[in-house]
Formats: C-alpha cells, sequence, structure tokens
C-alpha cells in the first residue's frame, strides 16, 4: 500500500489558474509535482476547493467551512500518513470582518482537529504541516476578485505568517511559511501561477521529507 499524503486547502491547491479561469493540468499543479517529487511509493491526494475557508460559513456558498469536512475527509482517506493544510486566503474577505490573528486561530483549531482524527494506520493520528500562504498583493483590489474580496484583505494575509507561526509553536505542528519565498500572480494576485506552483512544490517537498 502507498504511504498516503492529503493536500487539503482552497483554490491554490485545487489548481486555479487566473489567466484561462480554468484549472491547471496536472503535471503543473503544487500537487502533483510534489508527487512525482515523492516518487512511486506515494500517493499525493488532492483536497482543494475554492473558496474554503477555516471554520467559518460563507453566507453566498455552502460547503466551505473546512472545519466541518475535514473529518469525514481524512478518515476518507485512512489510512493516512500526513495532511497539509493550506488555507488562510479566502479567510481574509472583508464579509467575515476577521483580523489576521482570527484568521490564524481558525487554521489552528482545524489542525488541532487534523492532529485528533484517527486517519492514520491502525488508528493513530496523522503528522500535519501547515502552510501560511504566499500574501495577497495590494493590485488585488483592482482586479476582478476586488469586489467579491472586500477591502484590506492584502493587509490581513501580510501578517497571517506571524500569527499562524506563533501558534503552530504553541500547538507542536510543523510550519511552513511562504511568505518571500512564493509570490502570487500578476492577474489577479491572490492565485499561484505555473513558476509559483513549481516552487511551492519544492519548499513542501524539501520540508516533510525529513517528517516521513
Amino acid at each position: 500500500m502507498k504511504r498516503r499524503v492529503v493536500c487539503f486547502g482552497d483554490s491554490n491547491t485545487w489548481g486555479y489558474d487566473a489567466s484561462t479561469m480554468e484549472r491547471f493540468p496536472e503535471g503543473v499543479r503544487w500537487t502533483s509535482r510534489l508527487a512525482l517529487l515523492l516518487g512511486e511509493e506515494f500517493q499525493v491526494v488532492e483536497e482543494g476547493l475554492s473558496g474554503r475557508t477555516a471554520v467559518v460559513d460563507d453566507p453566498l456558498f455552502e460547503g466551505l467551512n473546512a472545519f466541518t469536512y475535514i473529518h469525514p475527509c481524512l478518515m476518507s482517506h485512512s489510512p493516512l500518513e500526513l495532511v497539509i493544510i493550506m488555507l488562510g486566503t479566502n479567510d481574509t474577505k472583508e464579509r467575515f470582518n476577521l483580523t489576521a490573528y482570527n484568521i490564524a486561530q481558525g487554521i489552528a483549531r482545524l489542525s488541532f482537529k487534523a492532529k485528533n482524527t484517527p486517519a492514520g494506520k491502525n488508528g493513530h493520528f496523522p503528522k500535519v504541516l501547515v502552510i501560511a500562504p504566499p500574501p495577497i498583493g495590494e493590485e488585488y483590489y483592482d482586479s476582478e476578485v476586488g469586489k467579491s474580496m472586500g477591502k484590506n484583505c492584502h493587509l490581513k494575509s501580510e501578517d497571517l505568517p506571524m500569527y499562524l507561526k506563533e501558534l503552530m509553536q504553541i500547538q507542536g505542528t510543523e510550519f511552513l511559511d511562504t511568505k518571500g519565498l512564493v509570490a502570487m500572480n500578476n492577474i489577479d494576485f491572490m492565485h499561484l501561477n505555473e513558476e509559483g506552483h513549481q516552487l511551492l512544490a519544492k519548499l513542501v517537498f524539501n520540508k516533510i521529507k525529513n517528517m516521513l
């Protein structure tokens, strides 16, 4: 049986391509690039959903709250070794009225739940890695996503890694900060481009090769 890794995230894990408004193909998405780097011994499960939030219900769209979904999701893919969580970009939306620290708190709550879901081998708990996504570019507000996202999303996403790192240290959860290492695209400034997917895959691989 292959060693299973679940990548749990939003549109940047799903592979949204802002230039086509479709999905990047396999071989481009960071999840599939990670699978190639890990090799035949591993299976990488892509659990990305556009618009997904860590712990809040979206009043405009259904089924986006990760907290209510992650337990059955992980159990359905069991037995698994590692859960990689990369969320927070959608939580910055103005309609949720969350601070950067609130967003980090939500992700910490979600990662704690993942760490205590008996989806590992023989009912044990899986390892968890939390990734702080690249910050949203300030220019997002003048792009097509600006009206939907609302104001000050870039400020919240800029501060998120600092708080997330602090809370993950308290929780004892592995953490990877992509800030300054991976950038969003220059179309809507909140999604990865092809280069971003490639860089992220390498960063994640270098982080988890010593965890597995």
